[in-house]
């Protein structure tokens, strides 16, 4: 596929077929992703390719209680998980909360799961003494998760990136035994998509890019 029709045709992959995704297929989509860059070049990024049913199972397992929350805010009319304004759905609202088989379901039905992490001791997390939640340390790591799905789609393939499973993090670090010292950046699950989508809605250029300021005009062609 040309670089542009990859860029505009991936998308976020949850039902998949019953095809595999062999092992060669996923180490050339490896081989070609782990060009990402990161910060001084450090590669920190560790990938664990999860095709266990029980681990992937209990991968699912782990994201439960945040999609729970997710769900119970966003039935309150609030931005789930947000850093801003302060939860206002009680504990009891949100453990009653049911959740829509399609939070688990790519975990458990995809043929491959690649749980990624990142060395903390490496990452430059800059951001760190500011008075909120740190982004940084992602720019060492999450270019790698996006160019794995760009090769995803170049094969033919998909996925998404799910973060539900991450305050959960001293379990799944157990479970597969993550050292501390790395933190869970996404779980990917990666297979053959149930269909392929060829248009995707989003917002135009002009509409979140503007010149020389936050409240400039809009940038235009």
């Amino acid at each position: 596929m040309e670089l542009y029709d990859v860029m505009r045709t991936t998308f976020a992959a949850r039902e998949f077929t019953e095809d595999p995704l062999p092992d060669d297929v996923l180490h050339r989509i490896l081989d070609n992703a782990r060009f990402a860059p990161s910060g001084g070049n450090r590669q920190g990024a560790h990938i664990i390719v999860v095709r266990d049913t029980r681990q992937r199972d209990k991968l699912a397992e782990f994201g439960a209680p945040a999609a729970r929350r997710y769900f119970a805010q966003l039935n309150a009319g609030e931005n789930p998980w947000n850093t801003i304004t302060p939860i206002q759905v009680s504990q009891d609202v949100i453990d009653a909360t049911k959740i829509p088989e399609t939070f688990t379901k790519p975990i458990t039905n995809a043929p491959v799961v690649l749980v990624i992490s990142v060395d903390l001791g490496v990452v430059a997390a800059v951001d760190q003494d500011l008075e909120r939640v740190g982004m940084a340390a992602g720019a060492s790591v999450y270019p790698l998760v996006w160019s794995i799905l760009l090769a995803a789609r170049n094969e033919g393939y998909g996925g998404t990136v799910t973060t539900m499973t991450i305050p959960q993090e001293p379990k799944i670090q157990a479970l597969l035994g993550i050292p501390a010292t790395h933190a869970v950046a996404a779980v990917v699950p990666l297979g053959k998509p149930t269909r392929q989508l060829t248009k995707l809605r989003r917002r135009p250029v002009e509409e979140f890019v503007t010149r020389d300021r936050f409240d400039g005009k809009p940038f235009e062609a």
